[in-house]
């Protein structure tokens, strides 16, 4: 206790700008997590979470035996592996192709171009997707009708709902993902590059060969927090892509969440759902996290 006084004594100017943070997680983070014990309840509104009776992982056992269920997972998964495996090395590429551009002009009109829509909300992106893509006026169909071909439903097929989703999601925050890349392209030490040139290097035998090992850390790091949220796949553009064509491929666990827990009102059974779901992007997190600091000897912890 002594040390912990006489620390604060020293430091207290640091301390109390930390204060503020911690003060965030405690309140808004980790205080609502009590709420949780909700999943193991019977929820009554009149008694309120600590007061309804306990019913252990009934709400569980129930969500498991969902007919739902395995279409929930499958489709949660898909989407988001499909996300990934197209949405986390293009922002990589773009980073490295811009790295390459020796015309400070371009270069910035290129990063504005890719970055400007990141700041397009959810709502906006949404509508101008169902505009380019509505089946009589769209412009794609447009320009198919236009080329003799016959209009097509995009957003009413089931099988081109997952593409309509990751592309343009891809289209929207590529630009955004990259800079992260940019700015672990600038601390590469130059003299890596000047005994490349030396030794004769071309330009992409200087990508492989000391732009991709002196961000593989950030790769790492990027890719580890990418898998840990495979089954936290966002909620907002999906509900408000889908429609009753779609939900076969469409319906995920979160917006089946929303549809049980707030217009059913069983708050229970969606609180053991979110449960449920966070449990498993906990247990990928870790398992990523571990399996990255064995291969490469870079991770989170």
């Amino acid at each position: 206790m002594d040390v912990a006084r006489k620390s604060f004594i020293k430091h207290w100017q640091l301390y109390l700008i930390v204060i503020p943070p911690v003060l965030f997680f405690v309140i808004f983070k980790y205080y609502p997590m009590l709420n949780a014990a909700l999943a193991f309840k019977d929820y009554n509104v009149t008694k309120g979470i600590w007061g309804s009776p306990w019913i252990g992982f009934k709400n569980f056992e129930l969500f498991f035996e969902n007919p739902m269920f395995w279409t929930l997972v499958k489709n949660t998964i898909y989407i988001s592996l499909y996300q990934l495996a197209v949405g986390f090395p293009i922002p990589i590429v773009l980073a490295l192709a811009l790295n390459e551009i020796r015309s400070a002009r371009f270069k910035k009109l290129v990063q504005m171009v890719t970055f400007a829509p990141y700041f397009i909300s959810t709502v906006v992106m949404v509508s101008m997707i169902m505009l380019f893509l509505a089946p009589r006026l769209g412009f794609f169909n447009t320009a198919m009708n236009a080329l003799g071909m016959d209009s097509i439903n995009f957003l009413g097929e089931p099988s081109m709902f997952r593409s309509i989703y990751v592309w343009s999601d891809v289209w929207q925050s590529a630009g955004y993902a990259s800079v992260v890349y940019l700015a672990a392209l600038a601390g590469i030490d130059p003299v890596l590059y000047e005994a490349a040139k030396v030794d004769g290097a071309s330009r992409f035998q200087k990508i492989l060969h000391v732009d991709l090992p002196g961000i593989l850390p950030t790769i790492t790091i990027i890719l580890i927090l990418n898998v840990g949220s495979i089954m936290g796949l966002g909620f907002e553009k999906i509900y408000l892509l889908q429609n009753p064509l779609n939900t076969a491929t469409s319906e995920i666990i979160s917006t089946y969440v929303y549809k049980i827990g707030l217009l059913n009102a069983n708050y229970s059974f969606a609180t053991a759902v979110g449960l449920f779901n966070s449990l498993i992007n906990l247990c990928l997190l870790v398992f990523v996290n571990s399996l990255a600091k064995r291969i490469s000897n870079n991770s989170i912890w």
